[in-house]
């Protein structure tokens, strides 16, 4: 098994990803580490031209994989999607990982004015346009929601892994068949031990594929002051306990909140909280629930914003 350090951010920022033309320190002295993984939580209108792919962060190293955790679907056409993914990998010489997902009825319908009708199908059929797009860099598929003939065209391309968020099994199952492995957010130990890695590993069986990744996002501080940490990701977070899908995680885990789940703490405890995922096979790659919270409730002694890994299985 490969673990793979991964840092992520909360959102996207210019004094970061050096997007005005300058990398920032935390980006430039990461190569230090021999394999790292940074993946960027993308708001729903977020471009990929503004991840590192296309900034100066992912211009000034050499080792790092860059991705995004997520891109909402709905929003963006798959030939979309993949032009700017291809490209974002050119400007990365193949270090990117494009993380997609349905966002949430809420933003789709309420803020966008979207559909949100069909999710499973929508997600199987982007996903095999999509990937089909990056793959062969052609497709014509007749779907339901998706009708697409198309081609799309990068000077000398490379291998870009798609992962998909998921949880729910046909997600899961779409995750281990058509995609390289899911994103799943606020599942803690249980979810992830039972229904979770097994589910996701039979799918890539039955389907031929490659063992699948599992980056696992989960909020996280380091911290001595553990009931401040609580109660500031209690607040931060409230609303994915009103989410349904994230309140049947949460339900799952027996957890009244958000926070329940947020992985808190010393360094001794992060660590021993990460080591529990790393032993139902499902590592972790979490990030800091605030950016603007007190110090003290989210110091770092690791380089950069660095919190658990990401697994690929072999």
């Amino acid at each position: 098994m490969t673990q793979h350090r991964a840092f992520v951010y909360s959102r996207i920022e210019s004094r970061i990803w050096g997007v005005r033309g300058e990398a920032s320190p935390k980006v430039r002295k990461t190569p230090s580490f021999s394999t790292l993984q940074l993946l960027v939580a993308q708001p729903a209108h977020a471009e990929l031209r503004r991840t590192p792919g296309d900034g100066a962060g992912g211009r000034a190293t050499t080792r790092i994989e860059l991705g995004t955790a997520v891109m909402p679907t709905y929003p963006r056409h798959p030939i979309a999607m993949a032009q700017e993914a291809m490209t974002a990998n050119a400007a990365t010489r193949g270090r990117l990982t494009l993380g997609i997902g349905l966002s949430h009825r809420p933003t789709i319908e309420d803020v966008m004015g979207l559909s949100y009708a069909h999710p499973a199908r929508h997600r199987q059929e982007y996903l095999t346009v999509l990937q089909a797009l990056l793959r062969d860099h052609t497709v014509a598929y007749p779907g339901e929601t998706l009708r697409v003939t198309a081609a799309v065209s990068v000077p000398e391309p490379q291998p870009l892994p798609v992962l998909l968020a998921a949880l729910a099994p046909r997600m899961l199952q779409l995750a281990g068949s058509l995609a390289e492995g899911p994103i799943p957010w606020m599942a803690g130990v249980e979810t992830l031990a039972t229904p979770v890695v097994p589910r996701l590993q039979a799918a890539a069986r039955e389907a031929g594929r490659p063992a699948p990744r599992l980056c696992v996002g989960l909020p996280r501080a380091v911290t001595d002051d553990v009931p401040g940490a609580w109660e500031a990701a209690a607040r931060i977070l409230a609303r994915y306990g009103q989410l349904t899908h994230s309140r049947r995680l949460l339900d799952r885990e027996d957890a009244q909140g958000p926070a329940d789940v947020a992985v808190l703490g010393h360094e001794g405890e992060v660590t021993r909280q990460l080591q529990a995922l790393a032993r139902v096979g499902a590592p972790a790659f979490s990030r800091p629930f605030s950016r603007s919270a007190p110090t003290r409730l989210a110091r770092e002694r690791a380089p950069g914003h660095c919190s658990g890994v990401c697994t690929r299985w072999r």
